[in-house]
């Protein structure tokens, strides 16, 4: 066991440290919500006043923060004031666990390189049910070598952790997934509601569609339509789950890189669109899966 600090209690983050208490690893916490440092240290978590102090006498630090700009304003600092990555032991490995854009990745990436700290962009898949059971999927970039660290605290939060190849392609891999996500879970709401207007029940052609070529995970874990799936957000009322807001955050990183890298992808920018309605209805805060509400 280890000693590991965490910064970043979200709905992802919270369970992903609880998990690791239940590991057995000794776990000291920061995050600006007081309600997410009280739940952990209910488990045995250690409350830090500061990301700094959380990370002292460590061996691993985590993060999973909401966007590129958090996580550069951490590890690299901001305001003249030093970046968390210089005041680390140079034994320390980092992990960082939020869903970034690969340009900032690769930024903390170098710093670390050069002060000689192992680091990993490590976004993950999954969802808060898989945080909570420990059933992530991580995406790993990196040094061989800070994987090979890395993969057994990995193993304590999920069940299949890839070295997706050098710094940065983790954030490549994830921003890739979750497009293809919300481009077949848009498909299987399209295919849903025609079905519903040709006077199909849903479940019906949900199970027809899953014995045959439609099927896909959105239709298999994580049905958008009501009532289907006892346990699918679409059940309780769109609650999420995945929101609306960082499906809409993640495909415009995958949109801004399909720019950059002069990529063809025009149903990832549809996509973008559909969801960026979704938000500009007042439902950003409901799970993506929602997207169905757009096909009446």
């Amino acid at each position: 066991m280890t000693t590991i600090a965490f910064i970043g209690l979200g709905n992802m983050g919270c369970p992903m440290a609880l998990n690791l208490l239940k590991a057995g690893h000794t776990v000291r916490v920061f995050d600006l919500l007081a309600s997410a440092l009280e739940t952990t240290a209910e488990k045995g978590a250690i409350v830090c006043n500061s990301a700094a102090e959380a990370c002292q006498n460590v061996n691993t630090v985590i993060t999973m923060l909401p966007a590129g700009k958090h996580v550069k304003s951490l590890y690299l600092g901001s305001n003249g004031q030093a970046g968390l990555i210089d005041t680390l032991d140079k034994k320390t490995l980092v992990i960082d666990c939020s869903t970034i854009d690969a340009e900032t990745a690769n930024e903390v990436h170098s710093h670390c390189e050069t002060l000689g700290v192992d680091m990993l962009d490590a976004p993950v898949s999954g969802g808060v049910a898989a945080a909570q059971s420990g059933g992530l999927t991580f995406m790993c970039g990196g040094s061989e070598q800070a994987f090979t660290r890395a993969e057994e605290v990995l193993k304590d939060m999920g069940i299949n952790i890839f070295h997706a190849g050098t710094n940065g392609s983790g954030q490549v891999a994830k921003m890739c997934n979750n497009m293809l996500l919300a481009i077949h879970m848009i498909g299987t709401s399209e295919a849903l509601k025609l079905g519903e207007k040709n006077g199909l029940d849903a479940s019906t052609l949900s199970q027809i569609m899953l014995a045959s070529s439609g099927k896909n995970w959105s239709l298999e874990r994580y049905n958008p339509y009501p009532n289907v799936m006892a346990n699918s957000p679409a059940s309780n009322d769109y609650e999420p789950g995945f929101m609306v807001d960082l499906m809409a955050k993640d495909l415009g990183l995958a949109i801004d890189n399909a720019q950059t890298t002069q990529s063809q992808t025009p149903l990832g920018k549809m996509a973008l669109e559909l969801y960026k309605s979704k938000q500009k209805s007042g439902d950003g805060k409901k799970d993506f899966s929602s997207i169905i509400e757009l096909f009446s």
